[in-house]
């Protein structure tokens, strides 16, 4: 197991991300290492360089917190999204565990920030694209919606919950939402991804006739780079935006993955109701599923990509956390975060194979993870 060949491995290929931090925490010890360049600037990419982890956020906020929660009895996976948020789009017997498993029914992204006026509103008012429980559909709308719940039940604003329940509690000085100080990686140059999707409607129809939008065009570093969390929430939602390092997610990561070790954070059988897999092979509660191998013995990974170039998975068969944190959007012609993914993991993990049950296609999230 070597962080430094799997930086090695994803930036071998010609669509290599500017750079990379990749990392491995288990109960022979914390590898960690890092490649390439953090900005256009060409500075140096540090193990301690910052990263915006987009969709990472799902999991390492807005579940986590969600379990929180559940630990201190303050709310249930069953619980009806009704109760917190009288008014939504979603059907009344919609619960929080359909919002976790993507089964709510909700549109998978609307570009909220075009009514700039009230996003929230806008939000709510948008119809469903599919019945409740008509399968798997990823919603960044869904995870917005439990970011509100979090901080409804919590009584204060998300990013204060999610400093109380998640980051304080496990000493994670580096993980919060932006604005973040250097050292941190920058992710794009500009709203290049949405300004296309607003432009041609694909992957998803725009449900608003509203298309000018007075989009960033400078180089984005230290700030949300998902245009809801930005431009609509100020930089704070359930879905995107936090952001956080390689050492602070590995912390994580292990006490997920050692949750009878933690028993003050959360309830070790909630833990394994959130790891559950449910109707949908390969998506548990927040986290996506799969099987790999780990020094030629098979074990089950939770895990879950952010679109700037970043995953976080966990093993808690073997107390194991594993991440990687790239700026992937630098490169000439990206390729997907999964793919950085698949070339990290054989490195990190000794003799891995990996089987990703989930039903993910390319257009899954705000643009593709």
């Amino acid at each position: 197991m070597s962080a430094a060949q799997a930086v090695e491995a994803v930036l071998a290929g010609s669509s290599a991300p500017a750079g990379v931090v990749v990392g491995i925490a288990s109960p022979s010890g914390r590898d960690v290492a890092a490649g390439g360049h953090a900005d256009v600037a060409g500075t140096p990419m540090t193990v301690k360089t910052a990263f915006d982890i987009a969709s990472v956020t799902k999991v390492a906020a807005t579940t986590t917190a969600v379990l929180a929660l559940v630990g201190r009895g303050d709310l249930r996976f069953d619980d009806l999204v009704s109760r917190f948020l009288p008014g939504t789009a979603c059907a009344p017997p919609t619960t929080l565990r359909h919002l976790l498993q993507h089964r709510a029914g909700l549109w998978e992204w609307q570009p909220l920030y075009l009514d700039p006026r009230d996003p929230v509103a806008a939000m709510d008012a948008l119809p469903l694209r599919y019945a409740l429980d008509e399968g798997r559909h990823y919603s960044d709308l869904g995870f917005l919606l439990l970011g509100r719940i979090v901080a409804a039940v919590a009584g204060i604003p998300l990013d204060a919950a999610v400093r109380e329940l998640v980051t304080a509690p496990l000493g994670l000085d580096r993980t919060g939402f932006g604005p973040v100080a250097p050292p941190v990686a920058s992710t794009a140059v500009g709203d290049i991804a949405e300004r296309r999707m607003v432009a041609t409607g694909e992957p998803y129809p725009i449900l608003t006739s509203r298309r000018h939008f007075a989009w960033r065009e400078e180089e984005i570093t230290g700030t949300a780079n998902d245009g809801n969390c930005f431009h609509a929430f100020g930089g704070i939602a359930g879905h995107a935006g936090l952001f956080s390092t390689a050492d602070d997610l590995l912390t994580l990561g292990t006490a997920l993955a050692a949750p009878e070790q933690h028993t003050d954070l959360w309830n070790p059988d909630a833990v394994a109701e959130l790891f559950r897999d449910g109707p949908d092979p390969g998506q548990a509660l927040g986290w996506r599923s799969d099987t790999v191998r780990v020094d030629a013995h098979e074990q089950r990974m939770l895990w879950h990509p952010g679109f700037t170039g970043c995953a976080l998975g966990i093993i808690p068969g073997a107390d194991t956390a594993v991440v990687m944190l790239g700026n992937r959007l630098l490169a000439a012609e990206p390729v997907l975060t999964e793919t950085l993914w698949r070339s990290a993991l054989p490195a990190l993990l000794g003799d891995q194979t990996s089987r990703d049950t989930a039903t993910s296609r390319e257009t899954e999230g705000t643009r593709t993870p």
